[in-house]
Formats: structure tokens, sequence, C-alpha cells
């Protein structure tokens, strides 16, 4: 039963966004597993489960990757320390960083494995990122200032 669960909670997080661990017990009770909030909490700790930031700023569950977590991690660190700006048109995105930054930004918005991006060219302190649509510059300007401004 509990490698079942456990399964279904793997399999649950790689389909959905769930931030909590009620939504996890509530999911499992839809699909008639009988479990409690600690139940879930202890699935949750023997899963390594941990949570990652999401492209909106919110925090979901995700099964622990040692190497890419903590590569993606700190290169969202550096993305937030060094962006200075971003603005767009049509379907590109220019982003402004400190002086020397732009690659590692760069490759922290490539971590970040969006769709909608096309591709990633920086300089020095520039990026040029090419979206599919324009609408979705328009929003992934939105997604730089709400990650830039959080506390990563």
């Amino acid at each position: 039963m509990k490698y079942s669960r456990h399964s279904k909670i793997l399999e649950l997080i790689e389909k959905e966004k769930i931030e909590t661990q009620e939504e996890i017990a509530e999911k499992l009770k839809e699909l008639g597993f009988d479990v409690t909030q600690a139940t879930v909490s202890r699935d949750i700790k023997e899963l390594r489960l941990i949570k990652v930031m999401m492209e909106d700023g919110r925090y979901k569950y995700a099964p622990f990757t040692p190497a890419e977590s903590v590569i993606s991690n700190r290169l969202l660190t550096i993305f937030a320390e060094s962006y200075v700006s971003s603005d767009y048109a049509n379907n590109i995105v220019v982003v402004k960083t400190l002086p020397g930054m732009a690659q590692a930004c760069a490759s922290a918005i490539d971590s970040m494995k969006w769709t909608e991006v096309l591709g990633t060219i920086a300089g020095d302190d520039t990026i040029m990122i090419i979206c599919r649509a324009e609408k979705i510059a328009e929003e992934m300007v939105n997604r730089f200032n709400k990650l830039a401004n959080k506390n990563i």
C-alpha cells in the first residue's frame, strides 16, 4: 500500500502543480487512498520531496535531484542579484544585468526550461530572449520582475 501511495504521489507532483501537503492528501483521498496529513508528511520526507519555484514565483513539490536543484537555485539567486531591468518589443525580451553577469543570468533563464522561450543570447550586461509570441514576451518581463524581487 505504501509503495503504491508513494508512486501515486510522484505521479501527481509530476503532472500537477501541487503546493501543499493538504493538496496531496486531498488528491490521494479522491483516488481512494485513506491518508492523513501526518501520513503525507512522512511520505514527503521518505520520498525526499522538495519545494521548487515555479515561473510565477510560487512553490510546488518536486522530487529532489541534488545536482540539478543546487545549480538551478544558485542560478536563480545569481539572476535575482544581477537583474537590473527588462523590456520587450514584439516577441523579443531584452534583459539588462550588472556588468559581466548576462551569461550567468541567461544560463539561469535556460535552466528554467520554459517552453515559450526559443532561445537566449547573452553579451556582457544584456540578454536577448526570443519568445514564441508578443503576449509571452510581456508576461516574461513580469515574471522576471517577480523573480528579481523575491528573496530566493
